[in-house]
Formats: structure tokens, C-alpha cells, sequence
């Protein structure tokens, strides 16, 4: 053991993009050595320690948890200047010439020396955070104890102070911490990586050892596990500073010498001073922490004094609600449920969990901010029903309680918690002030770099041109469920990965015969999976008994121009440790559906004088259910892709559970299973249901055989098997996990179980065969029933006050303007009239006016909701306004700003006072000078020249005439583009939508789902639509090349036109000019492209034609009508369809523009009789 050594100055990959060794290779090559411990040092934080604790008990290796502190030069309270552009690894200079920060490593002894480390590096972040979160000697004298202090790298005051000739100073700092942190504690540190800077410091740090007799400590400054990894390592470093590896001035490393070495290469590296490494091991020897886990520790919660524990106040709560849910005769399933219940939670000591669960609703309904049914296993929950944590009733849609709480394995409840997306924060500061904000956190979370990000970063620093990083790219296999391929797995094959080695051939043969792909690929393997930056997760929150501090750090990044503390507090600990220590963590989720949900509502009430309460309208509308069956159901949650449209008109559903059953089918697993479409099918009789034992008709019958829900995979082993629901989840979970040795305990256990009662031994074989793979893809029945309610209520709002609600909806995306255009085609497909913004008419958001839906002001461009709230509130309290003079004059001059004017004027918004766009952009700015510089002059008590002129008196007018100047239509469409982000008051597409249909092979939208050909590639196809945010663009090679939006009515995507297609087809490229496209689509990126091939101009073909039909009025049915509309669709083109129904006359929508050639007319005869068809 004496020549081995412990490496105690380790950047892990949580370093961010300076550290590249990965936590799992730095500990098993410290294992594989012999080495006795391993040190943790990041750069400032604890992000990985619990990763690293893990790893090291998992190895047998003793983990010596700390980190590498900034520090600064006096107070943390400094704010010292950059100087110059030059930065190092402390930052680089300040005008004194001192550094931004410097280096300190600091190592618990102890369990004292732990807490003491999450206090310093939680205080860093809370206090000193400037570039980076600073420590100070202040905050070292008061968290001393239990840490060992070294004198640091290069970058240490120590060492900076030789480097600048100081001795002395440097001394006096290493005394300073020696008086600070205890003899022993104060390690002198040296280094040698063959650095001229090292060999000029480390013979002044010994002198400093000697004069203070402080011990010698050896480290290796180690930033990756291997020698082999400083290319990668390297490239990590540019992709941190944004700089190419051939750059001479960047930052960088010297040399390869900064990996795990050996302990034979440590011993040799300081052969001289056998103690410097001696010592390494008698820091690791006295080093003893201890963190624990799985130990529960929930906040108190304050019980109202008749109340002696959290479990009495529960079961009060819980009767006092099911009298309120069932009635005041509870039978006596319902009391036997919840007693079965309350037991569970009290012997798992979770009562407070529910309270504090309770508590948080409670605010949230107390206080107008809607929340969700429920989602997640919760829902099966009986006491969370009566305590309206959640809105489903679990006993009569048969959710299962062992499916959230299992009493045979002890884990935290997870009660997922959904609130309207504006008012999450709130519920967060409500938290806070609850429990104290010393005690309430948001959780960090980490992105890494993926496969396709590391071949494009790899490239780039490398120097390569951008095609070179794109082609690799380009080569590796499409994303599956949004995630790549590993690089290894391309060229190793995976079980897990089988398919992307197959679509990788064409990688690992370029990878092969290409020098430069390899040197690309060779890097990105190296940058693969290291982490990126730091960031909030979406909805956790962690609540703490102690202060937060006692128990994990934390950190805070104030924004440039934002009060410090107004910025968030986050966990340095993701959401796994984090449930790991026994810390309460909770999910609070801004649910946009919601808000939605909530504006919908607002709109009715105020339009219609009808309140709503939206969680108890009848299940069984029959308007909602006709709109889910016609695949109507954009803008409805959960159930508006184009695929999850078609399923519904093939399942047709009818009741509630079917809703259910979609959220539970639509998913990657049971459709290749073909279960959706076996499920749609047996219901409309396409099929017979499949029971496989008619014992489980009562079952399975609802779901017409196929068990989608995990509930039900529990159900049949409970009654074949003769499982304990406790043990049927944990089937469940063995299955879901693919847990080889479980799953054959548990077949062994399931087959003997159904014999046992009775069931014939192949019986037991063959259930278990359904359930095996059944259960790693059935879905939780809870959670579907949960988000269906959200479904059928967003349907039920659609298909009964479709104005109002899609009016919502469309504030709810008003700044996603993708989502926006198709939500306005939606309208007006159902001939819902979208207006244009108007100062006079529009209020804040999207609203419902006389069956129209004007404009949400917020909505345009440059226009914020703190200039439109003061035009709509002035209005609403003095009137409309008269014309831009009037509005000038009232509202406040803050409004006034010449950004946000003119895009209400280029979006139309003045129109209804009597002004054209182009005449008001003439002369709005010399109008508002005027009256601003009127108004400032009445506030100061001066008049004009004249005195206040009277029109009436025939005086000088000084008001400025407004020119009839418009513009075309083309250029109005094109400010509305520009201002709206969308087309509203018509559209470059309307009139020619139909002729533009038979010229495309599909819509942009249904681009990315055409079928592959036989060989496997994506398809030629031909889109069209409008060119918008053209961009031309030059490669390196001075290729002219162009990237755009091509925009249907529906949607749009972005297309590239790379220069061998641009030489030919550019000169056609245009913003608003409306084009056939031609390639194929590019699925290899997180986002969608199309490759275009071919371009051209698109010319609707003929003159505008129209087909008048006559029905008799008596003739029309809901089967012709269906007939007809069938009919219409299958000939579309240019001609307009107008139906004569005796006194009447209607023009179909353009939807049903026609080709009024090919035998349609005799169709029509057939199908309407022979005198129908008027002209043509």
C-alpha cells in the first residue's frame, strides 16, 4: 500500500466543458489500479458527488468528496473590471493586476468537513457569484471545520503571488489559510505536468512547507481519465470558449499529461518526495464521510391544535372528503378502501406527504388557479380523491391504489401536479413562504452533449468546413423517439441499438475510406455524452424539514440586469439524488391545457353570461363525442397530431373510456403492436374481441380483450395467479424493466400460482406470455383516464363554445406562431371570421366578439402587454377611439414608442378610425411629436401660440392631414406577415388551396410521415406553399445556397436549397412568391428539414370556374350531405361549388373547390338525380 498513491485533484465531467473525464471511467481506472480512494475536485460545484459516491462504493473505492473553490482575492463582495480580452483559467486580469478569482482546493475529512463544503459552495453561488461563485477568507473562517485546505494549482493566490515575484505575499496567504484551517489541515500542493510555471513554483512551495512546517501533498491537475484523451479534451476546451484548435491565442492546456496515472507514475513523477505522495494516502486514510440515503426526511407540516399527528388530521380530512365526494352514507366498500389506505400511508410515514399535497391544492383552488384532474398512478388513490388532490373517481373507474403506493417496497409517493401555466411560479412562492424560502428549491438538471452535436462541435474545432461536420451527420442513423444513436453504437452492434447499427452502413464506410471522418468521429467519441451546461427542471421542486443547506447545496445564476434574488434557487443535485437522500420532491407542472381551459371559460361567461363549471359536465355530450368521431379535434389535448385524428375517426368513440384508451394506444410500444388499431377494430365489430380465458371477461370486456393498462396486467395475475396486488406491481415493474432474473422468478411464481387455482399449467404459461412484453409498453391506467378528462373537457369546450375556445387556444400559443397558423386555419375552415388586430375592437389577448375572434393586441410583434393594456383599458373607460389624433391624446405617451405604433398600424390596427396603413406610416411619427410635444407643454402650463385653437371658431389648424395612400394587397399580406407572424386578414394560398392540393403530393405538414421506399430512403416528394424568412447564404467555397419556411395553410417547415439546386432553380426564390418544392425530407436533426431538388413557381391552372347544384330542399339527409362532401373531396381543384336549396343559396367553403372534369357531373346526377348539375 505504500507505493500506491490517491489522485485528490479530479475534474470529472462535471467540470462543464473543462473537465472530460467521465465519473464511471475515472473510478473503475482508479479500481483497476489498486488505488485505495479517489478524490472529487469540480470546478466551484457539487454536481457530481452523489454520482461519484456511488461509483466509488460500487468499486470499493473510498470516495474523498470536495471541490476546487474560486475564490476571491479579499471579500466575495468585490466587483473587480476585466481587463483586456485575453482569459485564463482564473479569468484572466483586473486593472490591479490581479486575477477575477483564484483556485482552492478543499477535501471533507469529515461528516462536519461535508456539511461545511454544501454550506461553501451553496454560499459561493448565494453571495460571491461574479463570472464565477467566489469564496472568500470570511467564509472559510466560519465553514472550517472538517475540511483539509491544499494551497491549489497553479491558479492558487499562493502560486499567482510567486508567479509574480511575491514570496513574501505568497507566504503570508499560505499562513493565513494554515491559521485558518489547522496545521494539519493545510496541505502544500505541488503539480508537475512538464510546466515552466510549475518548475518556478513548486521550489518556493516547498521553502513555504518548510518555513511552516505544513505537509507536502503530490497531486495531478486531472481533467480526463486516459492519456489518450487530451484530443478530446482539447476540442472540450474550444467548444468552451467558442475557438478553433489551430489557434495559436486560444486557451488551452500544455501538453497530455493532465489523466488518472497510474500510482508507479505518480511515485516516479515525484521520486524526490516520496512523502508528497505518502501523504495522499493518509488524507484518504483519515477522510471518513458518510452519506445516507433512503432516509425519509419530509417538512413539517403545522397541524391545527385538536390534531395530536400528521395520521389523525389525514383520516379527518379523508372522511370529511368522501362525505363530500360519495354522500353521508358511506357504504361500506368506500370506508374499507380508505382505511386499507390511510393504513399504508401511516405505517410508510407518508401522512405528511399528503397534507403538504393537500395544502398546495387547497391554495392553488382557493385562490382561482385551475388544477389538474390528476396524472400519473395518483389518480388511483382514493384518500387523493377525497382530499381533491385528484378528480378521478378510482373506485369506479377500477384504479388501482398498489399501482401509486406499494406496500411491499417503501418509496417516496409521487404526486405529479399539474397548475395553469401562468401561475406555476406563484404556486412556487406560495412554497416558499410556507415552508421558508431556506427550505424550497427548484432542481437542477444537465444536458449533455449528444452523438450529432459532437460530430458538428468536433468538426468545427478541428477546423474542417461546415460540410464536413453536416455530411457526418447527415450519415448517422435518423433519430428514434428523439434520441440518437451512440457513435459506439454505430460501429458496435448493441442489442439495445440494433436498428441504428443497420442505418449506420453508410457512417462506418466513411469512417473507413475518409482520413478527415475519422478525425471527426475519433473527437465526437470523445465529446459523446460529456455534460454541457447546467439548467432548471420544467416542473421539480424540492422541500426540505432542515434548511436546504443541511442536506445538499445549492446555487443561484443572477441574469445581467435581474436582482440577484429574484433569481431562482436550484438544487446542485438532479432530481434522482435528490429523491435518493429521502428529501421531499415534488412536481409542480405549468400546464398550458389549462390556462387554456381557464381563458375559455372567462370568454363564455363574459360573452354568454353562462358560468361553467367545467369538472362536472356530463361525460356523455353528444356534440363533443360527434367532433371527436370527425377527427375535428385540433387545439383538444393530447389528441390533435394528424395520425391521433385518423385513429379517432377509425375508433369512432362513444364513451369516456375510449378517450382513455386513445392516450394510452397512441404511443411508440402498442402501435407496433398493432393494439391501436386491433383496439379500433374489435370496437366497431371490423374484429371479434380475444379474450384469452373467458375468466376474464369482467376484466378485460371493456377493453374488448387487449390489456392496454397496467392495472389490468395486475388484475389478471391477481385473479389467475393468485398475486397480492402489491405483488402483481412488482411483476409489473420486473417486466417493465426487463429484469431477466425476475421476469423467470416470476414466471416460475405465475405459472404455479394459476395451476394452484385451478388453471390448466398451459393456461399460466401462455398468460404470462401475453403479459411478458404486455406489460413493458401497457400504459398506466390512472394516467390515461387522468389526461382523458383533460381531453373530453378541452373536446367538450371545442365541439359547444368552439368560438370562445379556440379563441384561447390561440392566446396560448400567441407566441408560437407555428402553432398559431394552424389554429387559424382551423377557424376558418369552421368559417369562424379571425380579424385583424384593432385598437377599437381587440382587447389584450384573442377574444370572442359577435362570433368573431379579434386579434389579441399582446399577439403583435414589437407590441407588448405593456403598451396594449393601456390602449384597451383608456377605451374601455372613455369610449373607442376616433381617430389616430384621439388616441394620441388619451392614451399615456409611454404607449408611444415609434417600435410598437408602427406595427400596429403595418398590422391594421387603426383602420377602424379611418386610416390606411400606408397613409398613417406617412405621418404617424410627425403626428405624435405633436401632441407629445402639446402635452408636455399643457402639463407645464404653456399653450400654443394661439392659445387652445377652437374648430368651431374657423382658427389655424395645426392638425396634419393623413394621406388615402394604400398599398397593394401583396405588400398588406406581407406586413401582416411580418407583424402577426402569420397571414389573417386572407392569405397568398386562398382561392388556389385546391388546385394547389392536386399539384403536391401531400400537405407540408404530412411531409415527415410519407412511407420510406423499398430500399429504406426517405421519398422524392412535391409540397407547396409560400416562401417566408428567405435567407441567401454563401458556403466557404463562395457557393451561393438559400435556406426558407415554406408556409401551407396548415403549417410549415424549413427547406434548404443547397448551391447545385440554387445555380439552377434561385433565380425563382422569393419572399411571399408561392412555389413547388420537390426533394426530400431530412430527419437525421432534432428538427425537421426538407432538401429541395427542384424548384418552380406554382400557376393555378385554368380560369376561376364555379358548379352550381340544385337539391331539392325536402332530399337533404345527413347520409347525402356525407355522400356529397365524399364525393366533392375526391375531385378537388379550382371551381367553386354553389348549392341551390330552393329559396337559398349557399357556396360551400373553398375546402370543397372542385375539378369539375373526369366524370364528376354524371356522379352528381347519379347521386342527386339527373336535373342537378345547373352549369358547369
Amino acid at each position: 500500500m505504500k507505493r500506491s498513491f490517491v489522485h485528490l485533484h479530479t475534474h470529472t465531467e462535471f467540470s462543464m466543458l473543462d473537465g472530460a473525464a467521465r465519473v464511471s471511467d475515472a473510478v473503475a481506472a482508479a479500481a483497476a489500479d489498486g488505488q485505495p480512494a479517489l478524490g472529487i475536485t469540480d470546478h466551484g460545484n457539487m454536481y457530481g458527488v452523489l454520482d461519484f459516491y456511488k461509483a466509488c462504493n460500487e468499486h470499493g473505492v473510498k470516495p474523498v468528496i470536495g471541490t476546487e473553490a474560486y475564490m476571491a482575492l479579499e471579500s466575495r463582495e468585490e466587483r473587480p473590471a476585466r481587463r483586456g480580452r485575453r482569459v485564463d483559467d482564473s479569468g484572466g486580469d483586473t486593472d490591479d493586476g490581479a486575477k477575477l478569482y483564484y483556485h482552492l482546493t478543499l477535501l471533507a475529512e469529515n461528516n462536519a468537513g461535508y456539511r461545511n463544503l454544501l454550506k461553501l459552495c451553496s454560499r459561493a453561488f448565494l453571495e460571491g457569484y461574479y463570472y464565477k461563485p467566489r469564496m472568500d477568507w470570511e467564509l472559510f473562517a466560519q465553514h472550517s471545520e472538517g475540511l483539509i485546505a491544499t494551497t491549489g494549482c497553479l491558479g492558487s493566490v499562493v502560486q499567482q503571488a510567486l508567479l509574480q515575484g511575491n514570496y513574501q505575499h505568497a507566504l503570508e496567504r499560505a499562513a493565513r489559510l494554515q491559521d485558518i484551517f489547522g496545521r494539519d489541515n493545510l496541505f502544500v500542493e505541488l503539480q508537475d505536468h512538464e510546466i515552466p510555471e510549475q518548475r518556478q513554483c513548486n521550489p518556493q512551495l516547498l521553502e513555504i512547507a518548510r518555513t511552516l512546517k505544513a505537509p507536502l501533498l503530490a497531486t495531478n491537475d486531472l481533467h480526463y481519465t486516459s492519456q489518450r484523451d487530451a484530443v478530446a479534451h482539447d476540442a472540450l476546451l474550444c467548444v468552451q470558449t467558442g475557438s478553433q484548435m489551430n489557434d495559436p491565442d486560444r486557451f488551452k492546456f500544455h501538453g497530455d499529461q493532465h489523466y488518472l496515472k497510474t500510482a508507479h507514475e505518480m511515485r516516479d513523477l515525484f521520486d524526490e518526495l516520496p512523502e508528497s505522495c505518502d501523504n495522499t494516502l493518509w488524507i484518504a486514510e483519515r477522510t471518513d464521510v458518510n452519506i445516507e440515503f433512503g432516509n425519509v426526511s419530509l417538512p413539517h407540516f403545522p397541524l391545527p391544535p385538536q390534531f395530536d399527528n400528521s395520521d389523525e388530521y389525514l383520516q379527518h380530512l379523508a372522511f370529511e372528503g368522501a362525505k363530500k365526494r360519495w354522500g353521508n352514507q358511506l357504504s361500506d366498500d368506500i370506508v374499507e378502501r380508505l382505511g386499507y389506505e390511510l393504513r399504508v400511508i401511516s405505517d410508510m410515514e407518508f401522512s405528511s406527504y399528503f397534507l403538504i399535497t393537500w395544502d398546495l391544492i387547497r391554495h392553488a383552488r382557493d385562490n382561482g388557479i385551475r388544477v389538474g384532474p390528476g396524472r400519473g398512478s395518483a389518480a388511483g388513490c382514493a384518500v387523493a380523491f377525497c382530499l381533491q388532490i385528484t378528480d378521478l373517481d378510482p373506485i369506479k373507474y377500477d384504479l388501482l391504489f398498489e399501482r401509486f403506493l406499494n406496500p411491499g417496497r417503501k418509496s417516496m409517493p409521487d404526486i405529479d401536479m399539474d397548475f395553469d401555466d401562468r401561475y406555476r411560479d406563484e404556486m412556487i412562492r406560495y412554497t416558499a413562504k410556507t415552508y421558508g424560502r431556506e427550505h424550497v428549491a427548484q432542481i437542477i438538471t444537465f444536458s449533455t452533449i449528444k452523438a450529432r452535436a459532437a460530430v458538428r462541435d468536433a468538426a468545427r474545432v478541428l477546423g474542417y468546413p461546415y460540410a464536413v461536420g453536416d455530411k457526418v451527420a447527415k450519415a448517422m442513423p435518423p433519430l428514434v423517439m428523439g434520441r440518437d444513436t451512440p457513435l459506439y453504437a454505430c460501429f458496435d452492434q448493441e442489442e439495445k441499438y440494433v436498428d441504428g447499427y443497420r442505418a449506420a452502413a453508410e457512417l462506418r464506410q466513411m469512417y473507413a475510406t475518409d482520413p478527415d471522418v475519422k478525425h471527426v468521429v475519433d473527437v465526437a467519441k470523445g465529446l459523446e455524452g460529456l455534460r454541457r451546461q447546467d439548467s432548471i427542471h420544467a416542473a421539480a421542486v424540492v422541500i426540505t424539514r432542515d434548511p436546504l443547506t443541511e442536506y445538499l447545496p445549492i446555487q443561484r445564476k443572477p441574469e445581467s440586469g435581474v436582482n440577484p434574488d429574484d433569481a431562482p434557487v436550484v438544487t446542485q443535485f438532479e432530481m434522482n439524488g435528490v429523491e435518493e437522500l429521502g428529501l421531499l420532491k415534488m412536481d409542480f407542472l405549468g400546464l398550458r391545457t389549462l390556462s387554456i381551459i381557464d381563458e375559455a371559460l372567462r370568454l363564455i361567461e363574459d360573452t354568454t353570461d353562462e358560468k361553467i363549471d367545467i369538472d362536472q359536465v356530463p361525460l356523455d355530450d353528444e356534440n363533443t363525442f360527434e367532433l371527436l368521431q370527425s377527427g375535428d379535434s385540433l387545439g383538444v389535448f393530447q389528441l390533435e397530431s394528424a395520425p391521433m385524428r385518423t385513429l379517432m375517426r377509425s375508433l369512432a368513440p362513444t364513451i369516456f373510456d375510449d378517450l382513455a384508451a386513445l392516450v394510452a394506444l397512441y404511443r411508440p410500444g402498442p402501435m407496433a403492436a398493432n393494439m391501436h388499431n386491433d383496439y379500433a377494430d374489435r370496437k366497431n365489430g371490423r374484429k371479434p374481441p380475444d379474450l384469452p380465458h373467458p375468466d376474464l371477461g369482467d376484466i378485460l370486456d371493456d377493453t374488448y380483450g387487449l390489456m392496454i393498462y397496467q392495472e389490468s396486467v395486475m388484475r389478471v395475475a391477481q385473479r389467475v395467479a393468485g398475486y397480492t396486488l402489491a405483488e402483481a406491481d412488482d411483476l409489473r415493474k420486473a417486466c417493465g424493466k426487463k429484469d431477466r432474473e425476475l421476469i423467470a422468478q416470476h414466471r416460475a411464481k405465475f405459472v404455479d400460482g394459476a395451476v394452484a387455482s385451478g388453471y390448466e399449467n398451459d393456461l399460466g404459461t401462455r398468460l404470462f406470455d401475453i403479459i411478458e412484453p404486455f406489460a413493458d409498453y401497457a400504459f398506466t391506467k390512472s394516467h390515461a383516464f387522468g389526461y382523458g378528462l383533460i381531453s373530453y373537457q378541452t373536446a367538450y369546450l371545442k365541439a359547444n363554445h368552439r368560438v370562445e375556445f379556440m379563441a384561447a387556444v390561440l392566446t396560448g400559443v400567441k407566441h408560437n406562431l407555428d402553432k398559431a397558423g394552424l389554429y387559424l386555419n382551423d377557424c376558418r375552415q369552421a368559417g369562424i371570421v379571425v380579424e385583424i388586430p384593432d385598437v377599437n375592437r381587440s382587447e389584450v389577448d384573442f377574444s370572442s366578439k359577435d362570433g368573431h375572434i379579434p386579434f389579441g393586441l399582446s399577439a403583435v410583434r414589437n407590441v407588448g402587454e405593456g403598451v396594449v393594456s393601456p390602449i384597451v383599458a383608456e377605451r374601455n373607460t372613455n369610449g373607442v377611439y376616433s381617430d389616430f389624433y384621439d388616441f394620441c391624446e388619451r392614451v399615456p405617451t409611454s404607449v408611444l414608442n415609434k417600435r410598437s405604433i408602427e406595427a400596429l398600424i403595418k398590422a391594421g390596427a387603426f383602420e377602424s378610425c379611418g386610416h390606411s396603413r400606408q397613409g398613417l406610416l406617412l405621418v404617424a411619427e410627425q403626428v405624435i411629436d405633436q401632441v407629445v410635444g402639446r402635452r408636455r407643454e399643457a402639463d407645464m402650463g404653456i399653450q400654443t401660440l394661439f392659445g387652445e385653437l377652437d374648430d368651431a371658431a374657423g382658427g389655424f389648424d395645426e392638425r396634419v392631414q393623413f394621406p388615402a395612400d394604400e398599398v397593394d394587397e401583396k405588400t398588406r399580406l406581407a406586413w401582416e406577415k411580418e407583424m402577426l407572424g402569420l397571414y389573417v386578414s386572407s392569405h397568398p394560398l386562398h382561392g388556389v388551396e385546391a388546385s394547389l392540393r392536386r399539384a403536391t403530393d401531400c400537405a407540408v405538414g404530412d411531409a415527415a410521415s410519407q412511407q420510406p421506399t423499398q430500399d429504406g430512403r426517405d421519398p422524392f416528394i412535391t409540397v407547396g406553399g409560400v416562401i417566408s424568412n428567405l435567407q441567401r447564404k454563401f458556403t466557404r467555397n463562395g457557393d451561393a445556397m438559400a435556406v426558407f419556411d415554406l408556409e401551407d395553410l396548415q403549417s410549415s417547415m424549413e427547406v434548404t436549397v443547397f448551391p447545385r439546386t440554387m445555380s439552377d432553380h434561385g433565380h425563382q426564390l422569393d419572399d411571399d412568391a408561392v412555389v413547388l418544392v420537390t426533394g426530400r425530407v431530412d430527419n437525421r436533426d432534432d428538427e425537421m428539414k426538407f432538401i429541395a431538388n427542384k424548384l418552380t413557381r406554382f400557376e393555378p391552372t385554368g380560369e376561376r370556374q364555379e358548379l352550381r347544384l340544385t337539391v331539392p330542399s325536402h332530399r337533404i339527409n345527413d347520409q347525402l350531405i356525407s355522400e356529397l362532401k365524399a364525393l366533392l373531396a375526391s375531385h378537388p381543384g379550382d371551381t367553386a361549388v354553389f348549392l341551390n336549396l330552393g329559396k337559398q343559396v349557399v357556396r360551400l367553403p373553398d375546402s370543397f373547390r372542385i375539378e369539375a372534369g373526369n366524370g364528376l357531373a354524371g356522379e352528381l346526377r347519379v347521386l342527386l338525380g339527373p336535373d342537378a348539375v345547373l352549369s358547369s
